[in-house]
């Protein structure tokens, strides 16, 4: 059991709508062969009846093509499977006409006209769902149950049924054909929607990291480009000067020398204000982002207010990186993010739901990943802990040591006041 399961709980939300979608419309082809057509046979007998098991065979064989074809063009991996529709439409004409013939021409038994007459309303119901799948206009796929309609009714006429009864035939047909149809169209719908929802949230996430990137850009350029200009104009003064053997160009060029110190300085202030997270802001801007993304963020315990600068970054960093794991891994529904002090250490565990797989790790092992966590961590000596809890559960905690050194008072006042919080 645990296979099926795994293979299950390794897709994502839009693989298994789409799976659902496949397997529902492949369950009528199999209803159709295991429940229609082999019942028919005995009432039919072995030749009329082995038959009919046939033609009803090539149509279920068909109908799993034509779901399969379908579906994938839908989602833009195949060409339209025009061949098989047509093909799919001319086989259930076939089927529908040897059964009427069975029923009109056929034993005169009840047995015999309940037996084809099965196999007559299944397979035209259950077609223009199928073909339905293939079609993109709607006009279209609704129209496909009113020509099946049309059909009946003259096919009926024709073999000498009466015009009243061939017109309640075609009305049945038109009816479940139409249901089908418009299941097969709101299947497709929501499978599209499904999968735009997931681009959307991958999106999303790409815009964050695009965001971030556009606001460092304009720090550096900010901090660079005046710095840069003034630097240009001095260098070339200093040019004219020293061309002109004027002593101020010694004093042009330690100007230059001084304004690129500066610059230096300058960047790395703004690539050390990049690379530390403010434990504070990155809570907030979790709990923000996931509500966005559907997902309930909940946040429990004391403020980070009062903690070291460098354990502030350090977990900054870790709910980073957690947030980003939920979004772009499983399927979660909840998110509980808990911060306290326990016993001389700080503590920061961000559980959520709907994990793919039991004991995998949502993130890389390499670069930003939890490996890079763990290293960051280690510098400061804290650890990292992530795996699975539960069924779907996984959860990532961080514990970093809190310094030793004796810390404002103010600092101290908020620890004293964090410490107090139950475990």
């Amino acid at each position: 059991m645990r296979g099926p399961g795994r293979w299950w709980r390794r897709k994502t939300t839009p693989e298994k709508v789409e799976t659902y979608t496949r397997s529902s419309f492949h369950f009528f082809a199999v209803i159709e062969f295991l429940f229609v057509a082999l019942t028919a046979v005995a009432p039919l007998g072995v030749r009329l009846g082995g038959v009919l098991l046939l033609m009803v065979g090539v149509h279920a064989v068909l109908s799993f093509a034509t779901v399969s074809r379908a579906v994938d063009w839908t989602r833009g991996r195949r060409p339209q499977p025009v061949r098989l529709l047509w093909a799919l439409a001319a086989v259930t004409g076939a089927v529908a006409v040897a059964a009427m013939g069975i029923v009109q021409h056929g034993p005169d038994r009840e047995s015999v006209e309940t037996a084809a007459g099965g196999v007559f309303g299944t397979v035209l119901v259950y077609s223009p769902g199928i073909i339905a799948l293939g079609v993109r206009d709607r006009r279209r796929a609704f129209g496909i149950p009113g020509g099946f309609a049309v059909g009946v009714w003259l096919v009926s006429f024709a073999l000498d049924a009466s015009a009243l009864g061939a017109l309640f035939t075609a009305v049945l047909v038109l009816g479940g054909g139409v249901f089908l149809a418009f299941t097969a169209v709101f299947s497709v719908w929501l499978l599209n929607a499904v999968y735009e929802l997931a681009e959307a949230r991958e999106t999303r996430t790409r815009l964050a990291v695009a965001e971030e990137r556009l606001r460092f850009g304009r720090d550096l350029h900010d901090v660079m480009g005046r710095n840069l200009a003034v630097i240009a104009l001095k260098s070339e003064l200093a040019v004219q000067l020293a061309q002109r053997g004027r002593p101020e160009a010694v004093a042009q060029m330690v100007e230059v020398q001084r304004l690129a110190q500066e610059s230096q300085r300058e960047v790395r202030e703004v690539v050390r204000g990049y690379r530390e997270a403010d434990l504070g802001t990155e809570l907030a801007g979790a709990q923000g982002v996931l509500a966005a993304a559907g997902i309930d963020c909940t946040v429990s315990g004391r403020t980070p207010v009062g903690l070291p600068a460098g354990v502030q970054s350090a977990l900054g960093w870790v709910m980073r990186e957690a947030a980003t794991n939920v979004l772009r891994h499983g399927d979660a529904r909840r998110c509980a993010v808990r911060l306290r002090v326990w016993e001389g250490r700080v503590v920061l565990s961000v559980e959520n739901d709907g994990v793919t797989e039991a004991g995998d790790e949502p993130s890389g092992s390499s670069g930003s990943g939890l490996a890079g966590l763990r290293e960051r961590l280690a510098e400061i000596d804290g650890t990292l802990e992530a795996g699975p809890v539960g069924k779907g559960l996984f959860r990532l905690t961080a514990e970093i040591p809190l310094p030793s050194e004796p810390a404002p008072a103010e600092s101290i006042a908020a620890v004293r006041s964090m410490s107090e919080v139950t475990p």
